[in-house]
């Protein structure tokens, strides 16, 4: 398994290139950072700073969304990073949540990200394409970022098990990640892939305390971040489609004001009890950590992405390279 990072863009400019440098130095090897415009920072010039700030980590969005920017923008954006950081970049990729929603808007179906996906990794190897029935291309552009799309759904599984070089799964939950992968490699049968190949992330917050009454209150934003993904589930799917485990807890979920989004200790979050903030997350010790992240292995992940915006972010660097990173750089020579 590896190791990443995401980062909320609403910290110091300073404080983001200290934690992608500090988390560098740790062993992490990728970097990732959240695109919502509107309520944080832009993610690109961030990128930026962070690809001249490092040497070796992989650095993407986690996520963008084929609807914010044009396509074309978003291509062009890619390629040029592309150069600044010697071939790093990762395009992280889904139907876009908040920062759809902050503005009123609608995600994108799985069709329109399906296609997207498809033009973007033409648009990026320098091929031409029709866009909005005009021949574009970009000449200088020639290596495309592989692509990792961030989904629940049967559908949009189904999709990234055809298209995608990897998955984006925002939970830590070994059992849902396990149903997910199904249809993923439903998908990847269907298109003559070999499912094995497709890189499988879990993302999700942690917090290293055998306390774990305060680890919940640090994390328990993220469940409810989750629910606005699961209230799209609910209205498109019939229940005996879902599991349970996934679509149960937001039956008293109230108004989700996008304005706090991702926040510790959010009004957000009132609904979502403690074994859901278990199950979606990783608290307790390091021991415990190490037990779970195995649990993750198990049923596929190739990369855990520690979502890295609930206090105490250095403290969590370090205990990860002390006492978690060395166990799977064990496992890994072995």
């Amino acid at each position: 398994m590896q190791f990443g990072i995401t980062l909320k863009p609403d910290i110091s400019i300073e404080r983001i290139v200290g934690l992608t440098r500090r988390a560098e130095n740790a062993g992490f090897e990728y970097a990732w950072i959240f695109d919502s415009h509107v309520l944080w920072m832009e993610p690109y010039p961030l990128l930026t700073l962070m690809a001249t700030n490092t040497q070796r980590m992989r650095l993407g969005t986690c996520v963008t969304n084929p609807a914010t920017r044009d396509l074309t923008v978003t291509a062009s954006l890619f390629a040029t990073l592309n150069l600044i950081s010697s071939g790093r970049m990762e395009l992280g990729i889904g139907r876009g949540d908040s920062s759809r929603r902050v503005m009123g808007k609608k995600p994108v179906t799985w069709s329109q990200l399906e296609a997207a996906v498809r033009e973007f990794r033409d648009l990026t190897s320098g091929k031409e394409v029709q866009h909005d029935g005009q021949p574009t291309r970009l000449t200088w552009a020639k290596i495309p970022p592989r692509v990792w799309i961030a989904g629940y759904g049967p559908k949009v599984l189904h999709m990234a098990g055809r298209v995608a070089d990897g998955i984006i799964l925002q939970f830590a939950d070994p059992a849902l990640i396990d149903w997910c992968m199904g249809f993923v490699r439903e998908g990847a049968r269907a298109a003559g892939r070999d499912a094995s190949r497709i890189e499988v992330m879990a993302a999700a917050p942690v917090w290293v305390s055998d306390d774990l009454n305060v680890g919940r209150e640090r994390v328990r934003w993220f469940p409810a971040l989750v629910s606005n993904h699961v209230m799209d589930l609910i209205r498109q799917y019939k229940p005996e489609d879902l599991p349970a485990a996934l679509t149960s807890y937001v039956q008293d979920r109230g108004h989700y004001d996008y304005q706090h989004h991702c926040e510790v200790e959010s009004d957000n979050a009132n609904f979502v009890a403690d074994d859901v903030v278990d199950r979606f997350c990783l608290l307790g010790t390091a021991k415990a950590h190490l037990e779970k992240l195995r649990a993750l292995a198990k049923v596929g992940v190739t990369q855990f992405n520690i979502y890295l915006m609930c206090g105490e972010e250095e403290e969590t660097l370090d205990i990860y390279q002390k006492d978690v990173l060395p166990e799977f750089l064990k496992a890994k020579k072995s």
